[in-house]
């Protein structure tokens, strides 16, 4: 029986016949590899070669050098003048190569003397001479297996080598998961070893274009080996549907066959070394002009899989369809996507026809556009193409920018063939362009859902039609039809839209229409895939919410009455700026970022956070509290705000560029400064801005669908060099719920598919709805369009809207919000029509019109809204009473579906105003509905509220039960439970004083969890405590956000950490002999060994010195549930038990003295350990332990040990 061969020789086999046609075993059984001279490869075949003809000092395959240049250029190389041709081209080309990188002498060829050699051959166009193609099948594509590559170790060798007319392009090593050896692990790991040393001819940087490991499954690749610091990229598909990284299962062989059947075929790696491989020289971010030579190169850009095969694939459908297509290319952030455009507008500018079946082909030698219009929202964007452009050289010739109307004019006129403008410059510069509809324009719209929905894309499509003059004697409706045309894809544009987040809109205008009427991207690279291969980061891996809580109280004596819905609104709305309110979260914020990121020196020391606001005023308000906290604090780093404009805030106006001390133009620039950490933004910097040292972003907002997405990936910018992870992101949310935050970024996670086309039969409604009221007559919508579109000036048309806003405002007797609802219906006529023109596949003149006619009516209708100067004094009458904040999610991994979302059009219906009458509240009625939807708890003033929290304890403290089984008890587990006995039953005796307590205690968990909390504390800091200390020394003045009281209870500033440093400070003064404190096992013996260098406490001890460690009677967990805890504590204790460090879990020792430690500090920071509980803003405290010791035999066997420090005489 034959077993398979599954060995790294056989696939190095399977990859070398791919290419050549036979391998090196089948070449020595039949004796060929004794003609190497003989070769003569079809069109589709690579040349084999032997490891011995690549001089290694000048990494050049020899044989294959001085084949290709004696078959195409002997006659050149006979007219060289100088001495031994043979010895002298080598080392010049080495040289050269090694001063100016491989891709530019393949491209532009070798100087020597007095000769010029040409070093490849590009690949013609179909309609290139013959000549041209004869050349270019004489290029060289050669495979060497084995090559031996090293001047000081000869025995090392490359599994694979690829070389073009003698000159390497990649290495290669192979691997064998069925060995145990992958890519992704042993073949990086080869690469970053001394034995791939860079030092190595070969291995220098810039020698070759790419060192590729690949195995069955999985390809990556490197421009660059530095060692140990080595960064590998994937070079993978990606699942199908975007599911994520890697490559779908191949049903005709591996996985990875698109390597060697796809991008190493000549035809492709021709285009590759043409079009797309680049040195960057640092230019963009020095703005600074280099050589261009090898020790000015930053980086060697190579493109990715999905880089490589989107801008294949656009251009191949290009050549054989033509102009006047649209295609939907949804690209993540992190896909490299300033590349793809960049690669894409470059190779479009030179595209010509494959048939003269294409549409608007011009000949099979003419290039398909005349330019290519590449439109952007993103401004840096805009440098980034321009930047990537000069690689190619020839810039001034080629490209232009459009800052106004003349500019992109004079572009469009002179012929430049790549036009760069954004969209914000695009509609105010397409009224002055005029016949252009004879030329060609390829449109690269970047992220497209903001450019492509209404007046925008409409003055978009406008630019490149052609503009009929104003004959007074042309046809009315012809005019009309052109304008409706206008709105349209232009027939003489193809449209190439990229975004990573597409909108219903946008699948339908830009998306494949498929057979199924469903809309799909033309391309995809997922948000899932991106993360997995480590481009961006994953922004949901620590996500926090919290929710508010309000009281307010009425301040008059009065009882107004209000439209209740309305008031709703607007208490909400003033609650959210109040500065107690706001006060409150900036003490939250800086609180988290100071203990979390700042002093725990995240991102290497650099981290940096951004605060999303509402509006401007909130931005404002959240800036000066900010600012306020980090005086009080003394915190070390810099806050600085954005908005755009000025904004009046309690009678002053603020511009950003004042309240930050230098221009708006500066801020990215300043904020880039290590002194500066934290920005609050309102409406701006939420798109577009890139910030790696981004890592926490603080949200007082509400975000829904694309605005969530793009908002939260600022911070999935990855920066190898900080060191930056997912686990590294914090997101906490004052506003949004993780389900919300979960619905946005579902449908951009995997793939999105629009189910059907919009229906717009809607319009049909509205359009015989709004005709039958009497406003207007279609005569009249008739004569104001015959005139409007002729050009006539507005007083010969104006009559027409006048006459219908006179009938609107003062003659027709409107029902009761009639009024309202036909303005509501003209409104929502407008924003359809402007949607699904562009899409629509006929022609509506009378929509049309009535869009029109509509645009100019809807200022004139005037609608009062019932009750709107009702609420002026709303606000004056009301007071906010308390405020508190209650986390509902902490540090929560947001789990996205990764399978396909299929989502449904927009599916308009006709809307209108209602018809009930207004409904009116009194003032009480509305404040009661307002505090039981944002304040659902406890019934009490403040003062109420901490007379009985005193009392409540005072008659725990009391209660026998209390005093014989929680007072000395040594087991937690037992205390705990008898505690809450207790608690239970004192509150249920004291219900009759309270009834409002004793429910939100029985029907609430998170009240009852929280309350006994609260109650434990106090319990513990009794020891004789005033009353007023007691409950400072619980936290009542600012309460944890876990408590129930609220925060602004006494209206108190004092952020968090200081109250919490103040509050659970147990022992202030201690002068104790032999203190001890109980722990349970393993930990216990942990700490004795010294494992164990953290313990964590919710309360602070200034107590420093040595502590005894009292094993108590239970485990943890009471029984040490192993599903409690992370893996790293799991594995040390393993490690410990196997060491022989400590005993097995269920022998070691209970209820005795088992050893000591010295406490050497005690810190609310959280603290880089595997023990670390966190930090002091999530209720831990951590004591740093040190000089550990363990008993031979432990003391004291059957003690009973107490809550918190305590002395044990016995010792002495």
């Amino acid at each position: 029986m034959n077993i398979a061969d599954t060995d790294e020789r056989a696939f190095e086999k399977h990859i070398e016949l791919a290419l050549i046609g036979t391998t090196r075993e089948e070449r020595e059984v039949s004796g060929a590899s004794k003609n190497i001279d003989g070769q003569d490869p079809n069109d589709n075949q690579y040349y084999w070669g032997q490891p011995k003809d690549m001089d290694n000092v000048f990494a050049l395959d020899l044989r294959r050098l001085w084949s290709f240049l004696e078959t195409t250029q002997a006659d050149e190389l006979a007219k060289f003048k100088g001495r031994n041709l043979k010895e002298a081209l080598p080392k010049r080309l080495s040289k050269d190569i090694e001063t100016k990188g491989v891709i530019d002498v393949i491209r532009n060829g070798l100087d020597i003397d007095n000769i010029h050699v040409t070093l490849f051959y590009p690949k013609p166009s179909a309609a290139d001479s013959e000549e041209s193609h004869r050349l270019y099948k004489l290029n060289q594509f050669s495979l060497t297996r084995q090559q031996t590559f090293s001047i000081t170790r000869p025995g090392l060798e490359l599994d694979m080598a690829l070389f073009l007319n003698g000159i390497p392009l990649f290495t290669f090593e192979l691997k064998n998961p069925w060995t145990h050896q992958t890519a992704r692990k042993d073949g990086q790991k080869q690469y970053m070893s001394d034995e791939r040393n860079p030092r190595e001819t070969i291995l220098k940087f810039g020698r070759c274009l790419a060192h590729f490991t690949l195995d069955k499954d999985e390809v990556f690749f490197t421009t660059h080996l530095a060692l140990e610091k080595t960064y590998f990229m994937p070079f993978n598909k990606g699942l199908e549907n975007g599911a994520g990284a890697g490559n779908p299962v191949n049903p005709n062989g591996f996985k990875t066959f698109y390597l060697w059947e796809e991008v190493l075929q000549k035809d492709v790696l021709s285009d590759i070394l043409m079009n797309y491989v680049l040195f960057d020289y640092g230019e963009a971010k020095t703005q600074k002009k280099v050589p261009h030579i090898m020790k000015n190169a930053k980086k060697l850009i190579f493109p990715r899989y999905h880089q490589l095969e989107v801008v294949n694939k656009l251009t191949t459908d290009v050549r054989r369809k033509g102009v006047g297509k649209t295609y939907l290319i949804q690209h993540s952030a992190g896909s490299g996507k300033s590349n793809s455009i960049t690669w894409l507008a470059y190779k479009l500018i030179k595209e010509c026809p494959d048939t003269m079946e294409a549409i608007r082909a011009k000949g099979l030698d003419i290039p398909l556009f005349n330019s290519v219009i590449i439109v952007t929202d993103r401004r840096l964007l805009d440098k980034q193409i321009t930047d990537n452009l000069k690689a190619f050289g020839h810039t001034q010739k080629i490209i232009a920018h459009a800052n106004s109307s003349a500019e992109l004019k004079t572009a469009i006129e002179n012929n430049k063939r790549i036009i760069i403008t954004t969209i914000q410059k695009f509609p105010y510069i397409c009224d002055s362009i005029k016949d252009v509809s004879d030329h060609n324009f390829a449109i690269l719209i970047d992220e497209a859902h903001s450019s492509q929905s209404g007046s925008a894309a409409d003055a978009m499509n406008a630019t490149t039609q052609k503009q009929q003059e104003e004959d007074s004697e042309a046809d009315t409706e012809a005019l009309l039809m052109e304008l409706m045309l206008s709105r349209k894809m232009s027939t003489n544009c193809s449209y190439f839209a990229f975004t990573a987040t597409p909108k219903k809109e946008t699948l339908e205008r830009f998306g494949v229409h498929m057979p199924d009427d469903t809309f799909r991207p033309f391309h995809l690279y997922s948000m899932k895939q991106a993360i997995d291969e480590g481009f961006i980061l994953d922004v949901l891996t620590n996500y926090t919410t919290y929710k508010s809580y309000y009281e307010l109280i009425k301040s008059i004596e009065d009882n107004p009455m209000y439209d209740p819905v309305r008031a709703q609104k607007l208490l909400k709305k003033a609650v959210e700026r109040e500065p107690k309110t706001i006060m409150a979260k900036a003490e939250q914020i800086l609180a988290h970022f100071d203990s979390n990121l700042y002093r725990n020196h995240k991102l290497m020391g650099k981290t940096k956070a951004m605060v999303v606001t509402k509006d401007i005023e909130c931005a404002i308000r959240y800036y000066w509290a900010l600012l306020e906290v980090k005086k009080e604090k003394n915190l070390p780093f810099g806050i600085l705000i954005a908005f755009s404009g000025e904004k009046q805030v309690d009678g002053a106006t603020f511009t950003e560029a004042g309240m930050n001390g230098f221009p708006e133009t500066k801020t990215p620039e300043e904020f880039e400064k290590d002194e500066n950490r934290i920005l609050v933004v309102a409406n701006k910097y939420l798109t577009g801005f890139d910030q790696p040292k981004l890592a926490a972003m603080y949200i007082d907002k509400p975000l829904a669908g694309v605005l969530a997405v793009q908002a939260l990936s600022r911070l999935n910018r990855a920066e190898p060099s900080l060191g930056k992870r997912s686990e590294d992101l914090f997101v906490l949310d004052f506003f949004n719920k993780v389900e919300d935050i979960k619905a946005a970024f579902d449908p951009f996670y995997t793939s999105t598919t629009l189910s059907e086309p919009t229906d717009v039969n809607v319009l049909h409604e509205l359009r015989s709805t709004l005709l039958s009221v009497g406003v207007f007559e279609q005569e009249e919508i008739d004569e104001f369009t015959e005139l409007y579109f002729r050009g006539a000036p507005a007083d010969k048309w104006v009559h027409c809207i006048d006459v219908a806003s006179n009938r609107f405002n003062n003659e027709i007797e409107w029902a009761e919000n009639g009024k309202a609802d036909f303005k509501i219906k003209c409104k929502q006529f407008v924003k359809i029509y402007s949607r699904v023109a562009a899409i629509m596949d006929y022609e509506m003149p009378e929509w049309e019109k009535m869009f029109w006619y509509l645009r100019f009516l809807i200022p004139g209708l005037h609608v009062d809204v019932p009750g709107r100067d009702d609420m002026k004094d709303l606000l004056d009458n009301v007071d906010l009473n308390t405020y508190g904040l209650k986390r509902t999610a902490l540090n929560q991994t947001v789990q996205l579906d990764d399978t396909e979302t299929v989502i449904d059009p927009n599916k308009p219906a006709m809307a209108g105003a209602g018809g009930d009458e207004e409904e009116r509240d009194f003032l009480e009625e509305i404040i009661k509905a307002f505090n039981e939807s944002h304040f659902k708890g406890w019934e009490a003033t403040p003062d109420d509220q901490k007379a009985k929290l005193i009392s409540i304890v005072t008659s725990i403290a009391q209660d026998d039960q209390y005093k014989e089984q929680v007072i000395g008890n040594p087991d937690p587990d037992a205390t705990e439970t008898a505690l809450n006995s207790i608690i239970d039953r004192i509150i249920r005796k004291k219900r009759t004083g309270d009834m409002s307590l004793y429910k939100q205690y029985q029907q609430s968990e998170d009240f009852k969890s929280n309350l006994r909390h609260v109650l434990t504390r106090m319990l513990n800091t009794l020891d004789g405590a005033p009353e007023e200390t007691l409950m400072k020394d619980v936290g009542f003045t600012h309460t944890p956000q876990e408590s129930i009281v609220p925060s602004a209870v006494t209206a108190t500033t004092k952020s968090i950490e200081e109250g919490m440093k103040t509050v659970r400070t147990v022992h202030k003064n201690p002068v104790w002999k032999n203190v001890a404190l109980a722990v349970k096992q393993p930990w216990a013996s942990l700490i004795c060994s010294g494992i164990k260098d953290i313990e964590n406490r919710t309360w602070q001890t200034d107590y420093r010195g040595r502590l005894y460690i009292v094993a108590s009677s239970t485990n943890v967990n009471s029984g040490f549930d192993q599903n409690m805890f992370a893996p790293e504590i799991l594995k040390a204790v393993e490690v410990a038990v196997t060491n022989g460090q400590i005993a097995d879990i269920h022998t070691l020792p209970q209820s005795a003295v088992i050893g000591y430690v010295d406490i050497v500090d005690c810190t609310g920071e959280a603290v880089d350990s595997i023990w670390s509980c966190g930090s002091l803003a999530e209720g831990n405290i951590n004591w740093k332990l040190d000089n550990a010791h363990v008993f031979e035999q432990p003391l004291l066997p059957g003690f009973k040990a107490k809550l918190n420090l305590f002395e044990i005489p016995e010792l002495d």
